[in-house]
């Protein structure tokens, strides 16, 4: 049965003068309304392009895009321009992660999330207004009346923030796609943010696609993750698969690097050696190999020569590698303490 969204083998390339960028290449997952997938990974994985693809917002000229995006009964790849402007704001909306640079400089809040809401709705003005106001205090904006009259820069990164989280919900939309929206925010702010997504998603219902690379984030708020590397999704489940049972060795890094709070150790953070790989030259075998501690396990060379596909280990559960299951087992609990694996999940997630 086919999810509310439903992203399938979705491949994005660019031409540039150094050659052909495959940012997204074969990308699989879905997710329902009331429910929140997030897709983590090291910048340049593919995240973005993956959420800007969902949205309709990359050049065709430049950009080849194939596969599919279903959003209930609509086709996004290859929908006509009209119709993505008419599913954007109304059907689906986007929190991007620079709310300074997303907001426009020269006109006030209450004017932007006042024409956001008339784009798509036989409002007049001063209805328009009042929906406005209610939204900012909805978000939490003390004294909405007043911010709506004041610009973007009057107004502190978290306030602005909910900002863009009150545009995103002007219309009801079914889907919302959060591209990082905690970068840059003082921890407070961030949880704060986190609260205001989960509450008001259980308010409207809404579908979420989180990007981020924080994983706390991540254990805090996701129903399914995907883990991208490379353009490709390497490993995908539930939040506590991939915590509690992650079966890939990208996954034991990310995990590893992952500073804890409640951690008495000496031992210094692991994290993944050396760099992402050039999304212009990616390697033969496994993306992954370059940085791999454990290619020397998988008998053949294989990692060296072919690419593994996404496999289901468990139910809902699928990972990239050519590591068979025992050894998965066997350097994961190596790599992974109980401790590290489970304790960013709250008791009973």
């Amino acid at each position: 049965m086919s999810r509310f969204l439903e992203v399938e083998d979705l491949k994005v390339s660019f031409t540039t003068e150094d050659g052909v960028v495959q940012a997204v290449d074969g990308v699989s997952f879905g997710v329902d309304k009331g429910e929140t997938i997030a897709i983590v990974g090291e910048s340049g994985s593919g995240k973005s392009v993956t959420s800007a693809s969902i949205m309709g917002l990359h050049n065709r000229r430049t950009t080849k895009i194939s596969g599919s995006i279903r959003l209930g009964d609509d086709e996004i790849v290859g929908s006509p321009d009209s119709r993505l402007r008419e599913l954007r704001g109304k059907r689906m909306a986007m929190i991007f992660q620079d709310p300074l640079s997303s907001l426009h400089p020269f006109f006030t809040i209450g004017k932007q999330l006042v024409e956001a809401l008339q784009v798509h709705n036989d409002l007049n003005k001063s209805d328009a207004r009042t929906k406005t106001v209610e939204m900012l205090d909805k978000v939490g904006i003390p004294n909405a009346a007043k911010r709506a009259g004041e610009y973007p820069h009057q107004l502190s990164g978290g306030m602005r923030q909910r900002v863009m989280i009150a545009m995103a919900l002007m219309n009801d939309p079914d889907l919302i796609i959060a591209d990082e929206p905690t970068t840059a925010l003082d921890v407070t702010v961030q949880a704060l943010i986190i609260d205001l997504l989960k509450t008001l998603q259980r308010e409207f219902g809404t579908a979420i696609v989180l990007i981020t690379h924080d994983l706390g984030v991540v254990a805090e708020t996701a129903d399914t993750v995907a883990v991208m590397y490379g353009g490709r999704v390497v490993e995908r489940g539930t939040v506590r698969d991939i915590f509690y049972r992650p079966q890939m060795p990208y996954t034991w890094g990310l995990l590893s690097s992952l500073p804890r709070l409640d951690d008495l150790r000496t031992a210094r953070l692991d994290p993944i050696p050396g760099s992402p790989p050039s999304l212009i030259n990616l390697p033969v075998g496994c993306v992954f190999r370059p940085r791999c501690q454990y290619h020397q396990f998988v008998d053949g060379g294989l990692c060296d020569t072919a690419r593994p596909p996404l496999d289901e280990v468990a139910k809902g559960h699928s990972i990239r590698c050519h590591l068979s299951a025992n050894e998965r087992e066997r350097l994961g609990t190596e790599r992974l303490n109980v401790t590290t694996v489970t304790s960013p999940l709250k008791e009973g997630a």
